[in-house]
C-alpha cells in the first residue's frame, strides 16, 4: 500500500438499498438471478464523503451472507464500532470491527466507503492507495447457463465481437463437457474457463478429468464451497488448473490451499476476504507462491466494479477477470459515467479521488427501495 492514509472521523452514515434489473437473467448451478439488489454504505466525516457496496446476495446460495443479514450487522454493529470514534485511517478503522466474527462482505463494504473517503481527503485514487501499477485491465466476460448449447455460442460470439479477451461459463454435471467440446469446435483459439461453483464431488473425477482434452485456462470452484482437501486430490488427478474461489475467506486459507497444492489460481473477490486491504495481502501472497490470481464479479453495479478494477491495477493480476462493462449486466448503471468497454477488451482504472466515479443522483434515487440513517449515539 503506497504511504500512510489520514485519520479521519466518521459522524454520519447511510444504508441504502438499491435494486437495479438485469439485461438478461444470470443462471448458475445453484439458481436465477433476474434482479440485483445492492447495499450500499455512504460515509461521511470531516468534510469528505465516501460510498462502498456490499456484494451480499438476496439468498445465502453463493455465500451464508445475504443483503438483509448484512444492514442488520452493518447497523447494528460494524457501524457503530466507527461512528462518532476519534480520528483514524482505514486499517485503524478495521480493527475496532475485527471483534465480529465472519460477515466479510459487510466489513468489506464499509472498508471500502473509508478508502473512498480517504482517497478524496488527499486526492489519492483508490488504486493509488493500494499500490496499483496498470491503467486499463484486461476483460473477461461471465456467461450464466442458457437453454442451449446454441445460444450459449449465440452469446459467446455476440461477447467475443465485443472485444472481452476471456470466456466463463457456468457449468453443472450434466452440463460441461459436451459444452466445452461445442465451444472448443467453435473458438478454438479463445480462453476459456468453467465455473462449477461447487456443484461436483470426488465421485465426478473422471468427468473432470475428461475436460482436460478442451485446453481450459482452469476450472473455478469444482468441489465444496469449504474445501480445500478433496481440491487437493482433485487437482492431483487432473492436468487443467484448479482455481479456488469460495474456499479461500482469508489468508490462512490461501496459505493452506498451497501447502496441500489445492488449486493453482485464485479468485480474489475483495466482499468474500473482507476488503480490498486484505485482498492485496492475498495478492502478495499468491505472487510469492506463483500462483496468477483474477478479480472476479458480483454483479455489482458501477459503485464495486470501480473498486474491481482499482483492486485488479495490482500487478499479479495477470488473468482477465470478470471486470465487464456496465452494460453487461444493467440497461442503466449508477453512474454518470458507466464503464465502456474498449475495443481491445479493456476498461479503464479510474483515477479520480478515492473511487474515481461519480454516482448520478436522480438514478440512485430511484433504484432506492430501502434508506435509513445512522449517527453516534
Amino acid at each position: 500500500m503506497n504511504g500512510g492514509l489520514p485519520r479521519l472521523r466518521v459522524e454520519r452514515a447511510r444504508l441504502r438499498v438499491v435494486e437495479l434489473p438485469l439485461v438478461s437473467p444470470f443462471t448458475t448451478s445453484f439458481g436465477t438471478q433476474t434482479v440485483r439488489r445492492a447495499l450500499l454504505v455512504e460515509l461521511e466525516g470531516d468534510g469528505v464523503a465516501g460510498v462502498g457496496e456490499c456484494v451480499a446476495g438476496i439468498d445465502p446460495a453463493y455465500s451464508s451472507e445475504t443483503c438483509a443479514g448484512a444492514l442488520s450487522t452493518l447497523r447494528d454493529h460494524i457501524l457503530p464500532s466507527v461512528l462518532g470514534a476519534p480520528p483514524a485511517d482505514v486499517a485503524g478503522h478495521a480493527r475496532s470491527w475485527e471483534w465480529v466474527r465472519g460477515h466479510h462482505m459487510a466489513k468489506a463494504a464499509t472498508e471500502m466507503a473509508l478508502l473512498d473517503q480517504a482517497g478524496h481527503a488527499t486526492g489519492q485514487s483508490v488504486s493509488q492507495i493500494l499500490g496499483g501499477v496498470r491503467s486499463r485491465i484486461g476483460c473477461g466476460v461471465s456467461i450464466g447457463i442458457q437453454p442451449s448449447l446454441a445460444a450459449t455460442l449465440t452469446a459467446i460470439e455476440g461477447y467475443l465481437a465485443a472485444g472481452y479477451q476471456r470466456i466463463k461459463l457456468k457449468c453443472k454435471p450434466g452440463y460441461d463437457v459436451e459444452l466445452a467440446q461445442a465451444v472448443r469446435q467453435r473458438f478454438p483459439g479463445t480462453p476459456l474457463m468453467l465455473d462449477a461453483n461447487s456443484a461436483y464431488s470426488l465421485q465426478d473425477v473422471d468427468q473432470l478429468r475428461a475436460l482436460d482434452e478442451f485446453d481450459l485456462t482452469m476450472i473455478e470452484q469444482p468441489l465444496a464451497h469449504d474445501d480445500l482437501i478433496d481440491h487437493a486430490t482433485l487437482q492431483a488427478q487432473i492436468e487443467t488448473s484448479i482455481c479456488l474461489d469460495e474456499s479461500v475467506e482469508s489468508l490462512a486459507d490461501l496459505c493452506a490451499a498451497i501447502a496441500l497444492g489445492s488449486g493453482r489460481i485464485l479468485n480474489i473477490k475483495a466482499g468474500r476476504v473482507g476488503g480490498l486491504l486484505p485482498a492485496a495481502q492475498l495478492h502478495d501472497t499468491c505472487g510469492e507462491a506463483g500462483w496468477p490470481v483474477w478479480c472476479g464479479g458480483m454483479l455489482e453495479t458501477g459503485i464495486g466494479r470501480a473498486a474491481n478494477l482499482a483492486l485488479a491495477s495490482l500487478p499479479g493480476f495477470t488473468l482477465p477477470g470478470d471486470t465487464s462493462a456496465s452494460d453487461r449486466y444493467f440497461e442503466q448503471d449508477l453512474l454518470e459515467q458507466p464503464f465502456e468497454l474498449a475495443a481491445d477488451g479493456t476498461l479503464p482504472v479510474p483515477t479520480g479521488p478515492g473511487l474515481g466515479i461519480q454516482v448520478e443522483q436522480r438514478r440512485l434515487d430511484e433504484a432506492t427501495v430501502h434508506l435509513e440513517e445512522l449517527s453516534p449515539k
